[in-house]
């Protein structure tokens, strides 16, 4: 364990390299910073922390940047993250609330990210297996072709056009949509098939050929829809970054979202959660010069999927945090005013 000088001083180097981009000197931090010692001291204390693969000397200067371990210690005993202005949050909240379905507030709030931090952003869409019905819809479009309509707690909008196998009437299909309705409301979307398995008996005999129907779409648009989905922006933020494993590297990972998948986490455990993986703790080799700052968001104390950015190590990691906390936390408040 380091005493509280030595964490003042890596605490410094960590500022001052992230910063600079320059391997930080001993006679630089006592100028730039309040450490109340000499520079004979400040050499000895960056010594130590050299010793113990908290910082490196990356060529014959006289400067020392933060290994990963460095990064690691500093935002393990991070005093704070750094709140955002209330300029900053306002805009936050105007842009999300302009929102109009759950595909426009995924697609701001990864352009939001990536514009406040300077890094790439990573949202994953709410898994449907993970949501709710709110509420079922059937539009009649002709005398045998109507649109069945899924909405389900998270926003989240399915729709698609079923071809019906004999003309209905308008009270008939509402009838048939009152009874979805009353079966599915609040049911959880992976119990949805156990639930409409004994509806069409429960119909007079005339309704259940369209029944059947449109409960086969219904069906066929869970599976359909199952698989999880993330979205990135702000690639072009990585031009000016320096990584030791190359950019083509992390470009090719962004690529690939089983990859992204496991950056992000696991969509489980509480919503306001940060996770932080710098370096060498993640998974994927390519991404060993990169680090993750993720978090979840959900619909009050349900966490339904992950948001976060992705950057070289040498990231403001007080500013990249409280921004993504922030930034998930006004997608939870709209997703559950929704």
């Amino acid at each position: 364990m380091l005493d509280d000088r030595k964490l003042a001083v890596l605490r410094a180097i960590v500022e001052d390299y992230v910063s600079t981009n320059e391997p930080v000197g001993s006679k630089a931090l006592a100028e730039r910073h309040s450490l109340n010692v000499s520079p004979a001291t400040v050499r000895n204390d960056m010594a130590a922390l050299e010793e113990q693969g908290y910082i490196t000397q990356p060529h014959t200067s006289a400067g020392r940047v933060p290994t990963d371990k460095g990064y690691r210690l500093f935002v393990d005993r991070l005093s704070q993250v750094k709140p955002l202005s209330s300029a900053e949050r306002r805009a936050i909240e105007t842009f999300l609330a302009g929102a109009v379905d759950l595909d426009d507030v995924v697609m701001r709030t990864v352009r939001l990210l990536a514009q406040l931090t300077r890094q790439v952003a990573v949202v994953q869409y709410p898994a449907l297996t993970h949501s709710t019905v709110r509420h079922v819809e059937l539009v009649p479009l002709s005398d045998r072709r109507l649109m069945f309509v899924l909405i389900t707690n998270t926003g989240r909008v399915e729709q698609r056009v079923v071809e019906l196998p004999e003309v209905i009437e308008d009270s008939r299909v509402a009838h048939l949509r009152a009874m979805l309705n009353s079966c599915l409301d609040g049911c959880g979307l992976s119990s949805v098939p156990e639930m409409v398995v004994d509806l069409p008996e429960r119909l007079p005999v005339e309704d259940r050929p369209v029944a059947a129907t449109i409960l086969s779409v219904l069906l066929e648009t869970l599976v359909d829809r199952h698989d999880e989905k993330i979205v990135f922006a702000g690639a072009a933020n990585l031009a000016g970054a320096d990584f030791t494993t190359g950019l083509r590297d992390v470009l090719e990972a962004l690529e690939e979202q089983v990859v992204l998948m496991r950056l992000l986490g696991e969509t489980s455990g509480t919503p306001s959660a940060l996770t932080v993986r710098i370096g060498s703790e993640n998974p994927y080799t390519g991404l060993r010069g990169t680090s993750i700052v993720a978090t979840g968001y959900g619909s009050g104390d349900k966490q339904l999927a992950r948001l976060g950015v992705l950057g070289p190590t040498r990231m403001d990691y007080p500013v990249t945090m409280g921004a993504v906390r922030a930034v998930a936390r006004y997608v939870s408040q709209i997703l559950a005013a929704s």
